[in-house]
């Protein structure tokens, strides 16, 4: 399953405008973004795409020293179950 980084967003699917799949997220300032929103279609529901971007998100974030605030409750329920991610977690 191949993530997208799109404008504020990531995505999975052919077009960033009918993605099957997207995380919205907004930049704050110079270092950090807040992740608001994450959809999941019928179609790939229970296949690990929310999990995959998230995971792209904290790859971009490390990758350009970001770190997140995830308001979206999916997001911070992934936050909340990977110790490992905490290094980027505001």
């Amino acid at each position: 399953m191949q993530v997208k980084h799109g404008d504020s967003k990531f995505y999975i699917g052919d077009s960033e405008q009918t993605p099957k799949a997207m995380m919205t997220y907004v930049k704050t300032g110079e270092d950090m973004i807040i992740i608001d929103h994450t959809e999941v279609s019928d179609e790939l529901r229970g296949q690990g795409a929310g999990y995959s971007m998230v995971e792209a998100a904290v790859k971009f974030a490390r990758d350009n020293n970001l770190k997140i605030l995830p308001l979206c409750p999916f997001a911070k329920s992934v936050f909340d179950k990977k110790p490992e991610y905490q290094d980027v977690l505001k």
